[in-house]
Formats: C-alpha cells, sequence, structure tokens
C-alpha cells in the first residue's frame, strides 16, 4: 500500500487506506469498523478478516475456537502493531480468543474487545440526547458485565467534540492507542467493553481533541485513588446486602415537616482521628459505630455530612467535586459507606449530604473542558465562572448537563439510601450577577438577573426527587429573599422540602456577640425573624461556617467571662431549640470547643474533662431529647398556629415569652427568655389557664453548669390578666438563661381563668 507520512504499511491487507491512517493517528471516531472481525472478498471467496492493534506486543495468534483452538498466526501488516488474520467464514459468529507475544516476552491469551455489542441501546441515546435517563449512572461509566459468558467491563463517556476516546489504565501501560472507543453519532457519547477487567482496575479516560492530548477521569466513575492520585477505579456499585428495609419502608409514609428534627453536622475526616494515627483518618465503617453511638446518646435525628463526593484537595471540605458519583476514598470504600448509612439506618438515624452542583473546579482530570471544549460549563466565563471560588459554573441549560446532575441526586438516594440532600450555594445559581461586578455577567434572555435556566433545573430537580424517593428531603443553602424556595413548583415555588433560615442565623449571632449591656438596643434582632419565619418552612442553622475564617468557635464568640460564655451559648441553643423551625448544630459547638475548626484535626474531646463542657454537652442533649417528646416543639414548625408571643416588647430588660403549640392547640408550651445576666425573681408573664406549669427545663440548671437558680421545678398560674391573656404567673428567669414549663391539668390548682382587660 501507498506512503502515509513516516510509516510504511509494508503488508497488503483489506483495511482501507483512510481507515487505517486514522486508527494509527488516534483519530478513529469507529475503531470497530477498523478492528474485530470482518467479512472480506478475496479471489471470490467469501472470508473472515480478523484485525487487532497490539502495539506493545511481538508476534500474535488467532485461537480459533470453531476449529478446536487451533492457533493462526497473524500478519503484522503495520510497524506499529497493527494485525490481521484471514480466517475461513464458517457463517456462525465469530468465535476466537487472541494469543499475544509481548515485548517483555510474556504470552497473553484473551478476547478481542472488538467484538462485543454496546451497552448503550438506542433508548438509552435518546433519553441521554433529550436529558431525562434517570437511572443513566447503570450505563455509563464503568459498569462490571458478562457478555455470552465472558466477564469485563463496559466503558462508555460523554464527550461530543473529542476527535477519538480511549481508556487507559493499568491494563494497557496506560497506552491510548490500545482501546479507542467507538462514538455514538449523534449524541456522541463512547463506548467499548474490554473483557479481562475487574474490580479495583484503575482507569482514566485519554480524550484527543484534534492535536490536544490529555487524561481525565470517569465523570461517572463510582470509586477513584486517594487523592493527590485522580485515577478511577472500577467498582461493583451493586453487591452491598442492605439491611435497613424496615427504615425504608417507613421513610415512605414519613411527613418529616412535622416531625423532630435535630440535625448534627459532621466533616468525617476532622470529628475524630484514629488513636494510633492523629494524622491519619478513620475508615466509614469505624465512624459509623463511633458517631452513631454518639448521636443516639446526644439525642440528634440526623447526621449531615459535608461534601463525601470525590475531591482533589481536602482543604476545600469537599466542596470542590470531581467525582460526583464516587464516595471520597479518603475514608474507605462505597461498600464501606454504604455500610455506615446502613448502620445508622439500623439505628434510627437519617443521613443528610451536602450537594455541590453549583460549581465544579478546574483541575486538569475533571470536568474542566472536558472534551477538549466547554462541555459542563458555559464558554463566556461570563456565565460559566465563580471568580471568587476559582471555578466553573455548570451549564445548566444543556440537556446532558441537566441529565448528570439530576441523576448524580438519584444515585445518592438509589445506590446509598440517604435520606436527604443539602444544596449548597442556592443564591449563586439563581442569579447571574451572583458575587459579580459591572460587566463581569450577562444578562437573561428578557434583560433580568436571574438564571432562567438554573431554576428550571432546580424545578425539575425537586420533582425528580420527590417523586421517585418519597420522604427524602432536599434542603437548600439558600441566603436571599428569593420568594417559595420550600414552596411546590405547582405553586410557582423551587419545590425543597426546607431551606436555611440564614437570615434568623446572622441576626442572632450578631446579638449574641454584643455585650449584654447594650443588647436591649439591638432588641428587634431577636424578634425580627418571627415575621417571615413561616414564609418558608426553615432549618435554623448554626452551621460550619459560623466557626472558621476567623470567626472563632461558637464559644469564643460569647461576651463575658468564663462563666458568662457558657451561660449565652446555653441560652442561645435554648433559643433556638424553642423557636419555630428544624435545628441544625455542627460539630464540636455542642460542647463548646474553644477553637476555631481545624478540617486538619480532630475536635478537642479532651475538653469534655472539664465540667463546664460537660454540662454544656448535656444542655444540648437534653433539649434533642426535649424535641423528640414534645409535640409542641416539632409538629407546627412552619405556620403560625404552632407560635404565639407572650412579650416581644420587654427590650428594656432583654426577655423574650412565647408559646409553642402542637396540633392540638391544648397542648402547649411556655418558654421565656433572659438575654442578661441579671436574674429577674418576680417575672410575672401571661398564660392561657390557670394551673401548674411544671419547669421541665432550665439552662442555668447545675447539671449544665449554671447557678441553680430557677422556680423549684414549678410555678402556678393566678387569673390575673396579663399580656392579652386571661391568667398570668409570676417566675423566676435566671441570668443568662431560659426556662420551658408545661401545663400540669391534672394537678388540683387547675382553673380556667375568665377573660377580663389586660393589666
Amino acid at each position: 500500500m501507498g506512503d502515509m507520512g513516516d510509516k510504511e504499511v509494508t503488508v497488503r491487507t483489506h483495511i482501507p487506506l483512510e481507515h487505517l491512517g486514522r486508527l494509527l493517528e488516534g483519530k478513529h471516531e469507529n475503531p470497530f469498523e477498523v478492528l474485530g472481525p470482518h467479512v472480506v472478498e478475496e479471489d471470490g471467496r467469501k472470508l473472515l478478516s480478523i484485525r487487532a492493534f497490539l502495539p506493545h506486543s511481538k508476534q500474535a495468534w488467532v485461537i480459533d475456537l470453531a476449529h478446536e483452538g487451533v492457533p493462526r498466526p497473524m500478519r503484522r501488516i503495520h510497524p506499529a502493531g497493527l494485525y490481521e488474520a484471514l480466517c475461513p467464514l464458517n457463517g456462525q459468529q465469530p468465535q476466537y480468543l487472541l494469543r499475544v507475544a509481548e515485548e517483555d516476552g510474556k504470552q497473553v491469551i484473551m478476547h478481542d474487545p472488538y467484538t462485543f455489542p454496546p451497552l448503550l441501546t438506542d433508548y438509552d441515546l435518546y433519553l441521554l440526547g433529550e436529558g431525562r435517563h434517570w437511572r443513566c449512572y447503570n450505563k455509563l461509566g464503568a459498569q462490571l458485565r458478562t457478555v455470552n459468558g465472558v466477564e469485563g467491563v463496559n466503558f462508555a463517556v460523554w464527550a461530543p467534540n473529542a476527535t477519538s476516546v480511549s481508556v487507559i489504565g493499568d491494563f494497557n501501560r496506560w497506552d491510548g492507542r490500545c482501546h479507542p472507543m467507538r462514538k455514538h453519532i449523534p449524541n456522541g457519547f463512547w463506548e467499548i467493553f474490554i473483557p479481562g477487567l475487574k474490580e479495583g482496575d484503575l482507569y482514566k479516560f485519554q480524550i484527543r481533541y484534534h492535536d490536544q492530548v490529555f487524561e481525565k477521569a470517569d465523570p461517572f466513575g463510582f470509586w477513584a485513588e486517594v487523592p493527590p492520585r485522580s485515577a478511577s477505579r472500577v467498582f461493583n456499585i451493586n453487591r452491598y446486602q442492605w439491611h435497613d428495609q424496615e427504615w425504608m419502608e417507613q421513610r415512605k409514609k414519613r411527613n418529616w415537616l412535622e416531625e423532630p428534627i435535630s440535625i448534627y453536622e459532621v466533616h468525617l475526616g476532622s470529628w475524630r482521628r484514629p488513636k494510633d494515627n492523629p494524622t491519619g483518618w478513620m475508615n466509614y465503617r469505624e465512624l459509623a459505630h463511633e458517631l452513631v453511638d454518639y448521636v443516639k446518646k446526644m439525642g440528634y435525628t440526623h447526621i449531615e455530612l459535608l461534601p463525601i463526593a470525590e475531591h482533589p484537595l481536602t482543604a476545600s471540605w469537599g466542596y470542590q467535586v470531581v467525582g460526583y458519583y464516587a464516595v471520597t476514598s479518603r475514608y474507605g470504600t462505597p461498600e464501606d459507606f454504604q455500610y455506615f448509612v446502613d448502620y445508622c439506618h439500623q439505628n434510627g438515624i437519617g443521613v443528610i449530604i451536602d450537594w455541590v452542583p453549583g460549581h465544579f473546579p478546574k483541575d486538569g482530570h475533571g470536568l474542566r473542558r472536558f472534551d477538549g471544549t466547554a462541555l459542563y460549563e458555559h464558554e463566556d466565563p461570563r456565565l460559566g465562572e465563580h471568580r471568587d471560588w476559582g471555578t466553573h459554573i455548570f451549564n445548566y441549560g444543556r440537556y446532558e448537563v441537566r441529565n448528570y446532575l439530576i441523576a448524580n441526586a438519584l444515585f445518592w438516594f438509589d445506590k446509598y439510601h440517604v435520606d436527604g440532600i443539602r444544596v449548597d450555594a442556592v443564591a449563586s445559581m439563581l442569579y447571574l450577577d451572583y458575587s459579580k461586578g459591572p460587566g463581569e455577567w450577562l444578562p437573561n434572555e428578557f434583560g433580568g438577573r436571574e438564571n432562567l435556566q438554573a431554576i428550571a433545573f432546580l424545578k425539575l430537580l425537586n420533582e425528580q426527587v420527590h417523586l421517585q424517593f418519597p420522604g427524602v428531603l432536599t434542603i437548600a443553602e439558600e441566603s436571599t429573599a428569593w420568594p417559595g424556595v420550600s414552596h411546590p413548583t405547582y405553586q410557582g415555588g423551587l419545590g425543597f422540602s426546607m431551606k436555611w433560615n440564614m437570615g434568623w442565623m446572622n441576626d442572632t449571632r450578631r446579638y449574641m456577640h454584643k455585650d449584654p449591656i447594650y443588647r436591649k438596643y439591638h432588641h428587634n434582632e431577636l424578634t425580627f425573624s418571627l415575621i417571615y419565619a413561616f414564609h418558608e418552612n426553615f432549618v435554623l442553622p448554626l452551621s460550619h461556617d459560623e466557626v472558621v475564617h476567623g470567626k472563632g468557635s461558637l464559644i469564643s464568640q460569647m461576651p463575658g467571662d468564663w462563666w458568662q460564655k457558657f451561660a449565652n451559648l446555653r441560652l442561645l441553643y435554648t433559643y433556638m431549640w424553642t423557636h419555630p423551625g428544624k435545628k441544625l448544630l455542627f460539630m464540636g459547638s455542642e460542647f463548646g470547643q474553644w477553637h476555631e475548626w481545624n478540617y486538619d484535626a480532630q475536635l478537642q474531646w479532651e475538653l469534655l474533662d472539664w465540667p463546664t463542657h460537660r454540662g454544656l454537652q448535656r444542655c444540648v442533649a437534653d433539649l434533642n431529647k426535649l424535641l423528640r417528646r414534645e409535640k409542641a416543639l416539632h409538629e407546627v414548625d412552619f405556620r403560625w398556629e404552632g407560635f404565639q408571643w407572650i412579650d416581644c416588647h420587654n427590650w428594656e430588660e432583654s426577655t423574650l415569652s412565647y408559646i409553642r403549640r402542637g396540633k392540638d392547640p391544648n397542648n402547649y408550651l411556655v418558654i421565656a427568655l433572659n438575654f442578661t445576666p441579671v436574674p429577674r425573681w418576680e417575672h410575672r408573664i401571661g398564660v392561657p389557664e390557670v394551673c401548674e406549669f411544671e419547669e421541665i427545663f432550665n439552662s442555668d440548671a447545675e447539671i449544665y453548669g449554671g447557678g441553680n437558680i430557677g422556680n423549684c421545678g414549678r410555678a402556678v398560674s393566678e387569673p390575673i390578666p396579663w399580656h392579652g391573656f386571661p391568667a398570668s404567673m409570676k417566675i423566676v428567669l435566671p441570668p443568662l438563661a431560659g426556662v420551658i414549663f408545661k401545663p400540669r391539668r391534672d394537678r388540683p390548682s387547675n382553673t380556667l381563668a375568665e377573660k377580663s382587660p389586660e393589666r
């Protein structure tokens, strides 16, 4: 055959010249047209031409299984390692193996990858193109598969603009010439089945875009090397045997909006470290037992994990994700994490994960310019870049990108049985001008700042999650006043189950930072949250964001001396646990860690040797148990019927008092809070009836490290109208503390008060 640049074909072959050139140059979109078995004509006879590209070989044979496995030598038709053998055509499906003598002297017998049919069907490709293949993670990436009795791995990846794509790994010396993939036209999904590969094998995709060649981790990979290494690993995600059937069945029927939710937010790498290796990480299975025991002791209902999808930079805490389908290998295997969730469920603990669809990092092995073009992101940096974070913004208007993200959310519910996702940085998705100055962003088609494509994406995400997995939660971290974040999409909302109440968090922290002598001038910062408390289904967060970047820990943020710091923090938690809304507290804050959170070291567990820290920890545990036990604190968190002010105007003394009610309006609690270090010895508050009220909680109790000032366990109301109520009672309000009362109608003092004008 003719000359091909500096390569010359020295042996006659049936391979068309144009195909041969593209194959050898690594630019062929469908190597199946060249390699594998092909029917050809020679001298009027039909023969089977078997071709193989084996760049690391010295010699190759075809073992014809239809003819007693007799080896047939293959002709080396190109010096680069291209072989061909002509075999008789027997009318049957070709059945053969390849025997290869490699350069190092080893001999290998293998199946030919170019004889196997694709896994992706026309229907798969149609759904992928439409952006509605919600279980695409069962087809794309690396799927362990058995074809005609042959075990191996099916690889599939989306790279529509690539010139060619190959699978590389230890199994082929990371040589992109060995396993070029077939491209499905017009979708741009590439695919190949490689026989003989097994779980744990390392791989990447080598992608050629014209003259550029680069290596990418698998966007659908289930497992990866421990960073800073970046290859993907083959894993059988479907092997684990679950034991949480009872939890999963009950979850479908639960209405979490009316149930107690107290979330313990955890960064797995710094909650605890191994005793024998303080710089290392614990395994998911070890963490499961220690963390669940602790969470049960503390009374939390849920664990929320900072992002556990694979991320290259540990210092990002998981918020710069590269492997959206890979649980981070820092703490073990995907099966280890499945065990973690399973064990939580068996012990009645729900699992929420942070999920980051708002942006992705620019690491070379990740999604950035995946096929040589802006595939997952926008080409224009005014649409596709977060300069503050050094990351790219997803192109939510592209069907395949939308499909990738929504299927990923469903994947965590499906394969890992998680109970909720907390969606990070929703505000950055909703606004085109988020953290951008003039000229740094582009308006939408109507000239506005709203990201219409992201809004449509979030609505579709929530619809699919709630449709396919009833009983799970989607929680938005959304820091603006965007209306209807937690309202159903059919009412014009975004469809989230709940939303973090960032306004409450900021106002409350700002108030609590102030010396009590000045708090009376900022009383509205406490009461303002009730103006909008029922506009959304709110979660009250004191999260990791409140204890980093120089803010200090929560205990160090409190004013006053040692005693006042702890009293203030117990008071803050009492206010938080009795305020409408579900609760979230970051790890370490429950026992008063002094240091600002450090992702690279475990919590200061040694502080629990001190009674003050143990007392704070017990205070939080008792608040959690109270939240679970008292329906008035959790049944009606998102409607006015569950809350009533008693007195919100006493700014001079910096006190608050209010009622929390359950569905049954007669099931209520009375809460009174004192935000100054001055005891209020005869503090009168209005109440709905004359009866005895049991003091069921006092944050100043001695067991919590307080001064033990209180009401000796009870207070009795009188038929004296006060604060618009028909009765009232005098109570002792301890300094920097909160007390909670519950009516006891079975006591002899019970008499309904007659209504009369307020005194």
